[in-house]
């Protein structure tokens, strides 16, 4: 990867809605070699997707809530099981295997605390070898970013 293809990846970090002629003028490249450089990252991997960033509470969706769980047995089995189960619910944003004291952290979001209580009462205490969960809700989101520092040295 060059200096050229890391400003792409920054350009399209700050706005994937431009089109290859804007990042071309913005790179000093002409149009089809930007565009040959952005289907090879894509191709790569290197870009995953294109997402539109939405404010989640004009969604109505006003609380974030961090769960850890902690499971009774790590087997496998026990594992994949539970990470399929509570994958499939789209309240859950994220799911994040820890090592430590906890097995998971998965970013929630819902409607309000009441929605939350009821996802946790009738979701995640009914998930089979659910041993222990804790709820950290979010007060303020101090810092929110989906880019990666790219360094263009």
């Amino acid at each position: 990867m060059d200096f050229k293809d890391k400003m792409i990846l920054s350009i399209i970090q700050e706005n994937s809605t431009l089109s290859v002629k804007e990042i071309s003028e913005k790179i000093g490249l002409t149009f089809t070699p930007t565009y040959e450089r952005i289907k090879q990252l894509e191709k790569n991997g290197t870009i995953e997707k294109y997402v539109g960033l939405l404010n989640r509470e004009k969604l109505g969706l006003n609380i974030v809530v961090y769960c850890n769980v902690r499971l009774k047995e790590q087997s496998q089995k026990v594992l994949e099981s539970f990470e399929k189960n509570i994958g499939k619910y789209d309240e859950v944003q994220e799911i994040i295997s820890l090592s430590g004291e906890y097995d998971y952290m998965l970013k929630i979001v819902s409607k309000d605390i009441n929605t939350y209580n009821d996802f946790t009462v009738n979701v995640i205490s009914n998930i089979p070898n659910i041993g222990q969960y804790h709820s950290s809700i979010v007060l303020h989101e101090v810092k929110k970013t989906t880019s990666f520092k790219i360094d263009l040295e």
